[in-house]
Parts: C-alpha cells; structure tokens; sequence
C-alpha cells in the first residue's frame, strides 16, 4: 500500500511549477503501476497550450472554471467541477483559467517527473529503468 499527502509533496522533486501551473505529482511511474497521478492547478488569468504526444492524459476537473479548446478543431468547452476531458487521441489543447483551476490528473504511460515540456508544450516518452527499485 502507498498513501500520500499532497501537502507533504510541496517544494519537493514531486512539486513541479511553471508560470501557469503547478503540478503535485502523487503517483510517479517508479511506483510501478501503469499510470501517474497528478494533483495540478492552473492559475486564475492564465492561458497554457499542452500536447502530450507520447502520451494519454485523463483530466477530471473538481474546481474552478475556465476553457477548454481543442487546437485541432477548434472546438472549445466549457471547465468547471464535475467535468473531465480525456486526451485519447493525443490533441493539442490549450486551457484558459478564468478561475483558478484544480484538476486530478491521469497520465499513460506514467511520468517519471523528470519530463520538462518542449517549445511545443510536448513531455518526451522517459520510461524507469526496469533495474531501479520502487519507490
């Protein structure tokens, strides 16, 4: 069993921040099971485009409201809690935070937290070493 609490993850390698977001990194893939889970906030006034080619993302929206727009379409929908969006076919998208944002985040295959986003908001695929030790 692995119980964590996100507050005892604040200015920690699973604490990582950006000028629009921050993202608490509960479950990383050294934890060796199949996806990562991320608590993330998106700052009130703020625009970020992602692009998670290499992976698949589900994102459940528990508070705060803003817009979700999806680059290749066009298509933009509305975020507030009690929506989710899942990223399945890798879209490039850009969430408008009108409110601060809380999302709970599902990521496939899991980060390592070692991933840093590219110039076009893009994590690279790492994956842990098979020989590295769980947690």
């Amino acid at each position: 069993m692995y119980v964590v609490n996100r507050d005892d993850l604040n200015d920690t390698d699973r604490d990582v921040k950006s000028e629009t977001w921050r993202s608490r990194r509960m479950v990383l893939g050294k934890e060796r099971v199949g996806f990562s889970f991320h608590d993330t906030v998106i700052y009130a006034g703020t625009t970020s485009t992602f692009h998670y080619q290499n992976h698949v993302e589900a994102v459940y929206c528990v508070q705060g409201k803003g817009t979700l727009t999806d680059q290749e379409t066009g298509k933009e929908y509305p975020l507030h809690d009690g929506v989710m969006y899942l990223l399945d076919g890798h879209e490039k998208h850009t969430v408008v935070a009108e409110e601060e944002l809380r999302m709970a985040c599902v990521f496939n295959p899991p980060v390592t937290g070692r991933e840093v986003h590219d110039e076009n908001g893009v994590y690279p695929l790492i994956l842990e070493d098979e020989a590295a030790p769980a947690n």
